[in-house]
């Protein structure tokens, strides 16, 4: 029968403490640890916070998921919906319930893929289907593109619309596919199969619009990964966005972004093709004319010979055919150098409109319209003020004192230069200042006289 120890020896802890240590026990033993499980009892109240329970079929354990950690989540927890958390175990001291703290949440089925995903990646890597060295070159010119696609989907027109802006003599052969569901890998399969029994095309697009990973997934199989490693064909991805990645996409000769810069990589540019026909067009002109001019010597030399052999008859034979050839060449010559000028005619004229003159005397007659109107307004502008200087003038002239002493009267101030109005303040004998319209008199004060 245990004994109790005596009173003095017992520590006696309070509610909180005994939480606060349970919790800082769990906290400590335990490190981040990912739990999957069954939704249940969600609540998300205005805090922004999310509570609920996780469960399976024995057992369940309350969860807290804070503002700042669920901005991040992609979807929109569900009660029912299975998930894996990633997680610290804890203690709600409030309630002494036990807990767990989500760091991070994602979809149950998500995440069983991305899982194989991974492992799949990390196999055919191991394998060496990832490598550069496997991988084959991209032909610059191919003279056939096939594309592996739905014929019904948004991707097959965006790399046919592609192909036809950029180099629309390109034939292009279309292996209709499924893209997405259980038959969609085994129909690629056969594809790439069949494209490389054909041997018509020199290089392969393999092209899906975006979605969600589950969609996406059957260029996710072992199977399409090791027939695109198998395939003879340089094969070039383009599945879904630019953040989509596809094991498809590791093994493929190239990956693209998108269908559509698939279809831009592997397309020529019809621009610079034109350019290139252009020179060969000239230095084929040129090889010609350098063999006329050589043919035209040896006919030359030949005729010479004729004419020391002197066998009539032969002579006229070789003379009527070298007429013939001539005549003949001469014709060829005359087209093709027809063909040539209008080539320079039609350059000359895209030159002429993109010419730099033009341009500058266009901008010379804009510069003179606008230096006539300017011109126009500065001109405009000065008569108005002149015209308002003058009326100035007018209006100052008109209320100027000096037309007043003009007409006979004066002005006079006292020793200080105040003008005098009346004599309060004038004692006789002082000195005032008389100012006429010409000239100035000084005087003395002599007698004031009063208003009568």
């Amino acid at each position: 029968m245990p004994i109790n120890p005596p009173d003095r020896q017992r520590q006696i802890l309070t509610v909180s403490q005994l939480n606060r240590a349970a919790a800082d026990t769990l906290e400590q033993n335990f490190a981040w640890i990912w739990v999957e499980g069954e939704i249940s009892n969600l609540a998300q109240p205005a805090s922004g916070h999310i509570y609920f329970s996780l469960k399976d079929a024995n057992a369940q354990v309350r969860c807290a998921m804070f503002k700042g950690r669920n901005r991040e989540l992609g979807f929109q927890p569900e009660n029912g919906q299975q998930v894996i958390v990633r997680g610290k175990v804890s203690l709600y001291q409030a309630r002494g319930d036990y807990q767990l703290i989500v760091d991070s949440m994602e979809d149950a089925g998500d995440g069983i893929l991305r899982r194989k995903f991974e492992a799949l990646k990390n196999k055919l890597a191991s394998e060496g289907l990832f490598e550069e060295n496997s991988k084959q070159a991209i032909p610059e010119h191919p003279a056939c593109i096939g594309i592996i696609t739905s014929n019904t989907g948004a991707a097959v027109h965006d790399v046919l619309s592609v192909i036809e802006r950029r180099f629309p003599s390109i034939p292009v052969k279309l292996y209709a596919v499924p893209v997405q569901g259980v038959q969609a890998a085994p129909a690629i399969c056969r594809a790439l199969e069949i494209a490389a029994e054909h041997d018509a095309c020199d290089v392969l697009l393999l092209v899906r619009g975006g979605g969600s990973l589950e969609d996406l997934w059957s260029f996710n199989e072992e199977s399409v990964a090791r027939a695109i490693f198998a395939c003879p064909i340089p094969v070039v991805s383009g599945i879904g966005h630019e953040v989509d990645f596809t094991i498809a996409d590791f093994v493929a000769d190239l990956r693209a972004a998108t269908p559509t810069a698939a279809a831009e990589t592997v397309t020529p540019d019809q621009e610079s093709w034109l350019q290139s026909l252009a020179w060969y067009q000239q230095r084929l002109y040129q090889l010609m004319t350098e063999k006329v001019q050589r043919q035209n010597e040896l006919l030359d030399w030949l005729a010479k010979r004729l004419a020391q052999q002197h066998p009539v008859a032969v002579m006229q034979r070789l003379s009527q055919t070298l007429d013939d050839l001539d005549q003949r060449m001469r014709y060829a010559w005359r087209f093709r150098f027809q063909q040539a000028r209008n080539s320079t005619r039609q350059l000359n004229s895209r030159l002429l409109a993109a010419s730099p003159e033009l341009v500058l005397n266009h901008h010379k007659h804009r510069l003179q319209i606008l230096t006539q109107k300017l011109s126009y307004r500065i001109s405009t502008l000065l008569d108005r003020q002149k015209a308002r200087l003058s009326n100035c003038v007018r209006a100052l002239q008109a209320i100027s004192p000096l037309q007043t002493l003009e007409r006979g009267y004066s002005i006079t101030t006292d020793s200080s230069g105040k003008a005098i109005i009346n004599t309060k303040k004038m004692s006789k004998g002082d000195e005032i200042q008389t100012t006429l319209y010409k000239g100035r008199i000084i005087s003395r004060i002599e007698q004031i006289l009063k208003n009568q």
